[in-house]
């Protein structure tokens, strides 16, 4: 099991994993937002990054106002930075964006613990499907994303999943161990 919050793991990983791994430490990032929880989350740690993919972070933000402030105070001179605090579906929530390292990077903010936020859990089920998968499933999900696709729609129609992709992975992240199992391998059967 991995320990999402501890990007040490991205410097045994890829070459582009190890790549973010330096630029994260060089900016300090997650030791500055340390009190926020911030995990990176997204295609980088699945190893299924494309060409424009960015470096999602999500952060379990109270305080939208002191949270810019403290990234605007650290980050605020990088190229791009934009910032954006809005209420969605009644939960507030903060976007702030800016480019470092050749990278687009995108803070995400919500008075959520990160471990619970759509992101992250979105991120632990696809882990987990690419773990119970082969390579060519990885592939179509690279091919896809190449092509256009956001990842979670991308899983979604090479899983045959219907409704929603956000929340149809949502449900099998749901899902006890044993029937993801089942389900990943029924895929793999059929493919």
């Amino acid at each position: 099991m991995n320990d999402w919050q501890n990007i040490d793991y991205l410097n045994r990983g890829t070459p582009v994993q190890k790549e973010v791994y330096t630029l994260l430490r060089k900016l300090n990032i997650m030791s500055l937002l340390a009190d926020y929880n911030p995990v990176l989350v997204g295609t980088v740690p699945l190893g299924i990054q494309v060409k424009g993919s960015d470096l999602d972070i999500i952060c379990e933000v109270h305080d939208s106002v002191k949270f810019t402030d403290i990234v605007s105070r650290y980050f605020g001179t990088m190229d791009e930075f934009t910032s954006v605090s809005r209420v969605v579906d009644g939960v507030p929530r903060t976007k702030i964006n800016f480019m470092a390292g050749g990278w687009p990077i995108e803070l995400f903010g919500q008075p959520r613990p990160t471990a619970l936020q759509n992101g992250y859990l979105h991120m632990i089920i696809e882990v987990e499907i690419l773990a119970q998968l082969d390579n060519d499933f990885r592939q179509q999900i690279i091919t896809m994303k190449t092509n256009g696709w956001k990842t979670e729609p991308a899983f979604a129609q090479v899983l045959g999943l219907e409704g929603d992709p956000y929340e149809a992975l949502l449900m099998l992240e749901k899902l006890p161990r044993s029937a993801l199992y089942a389900f990943c391998h029924s895929i793999q059967a059929r493919g």
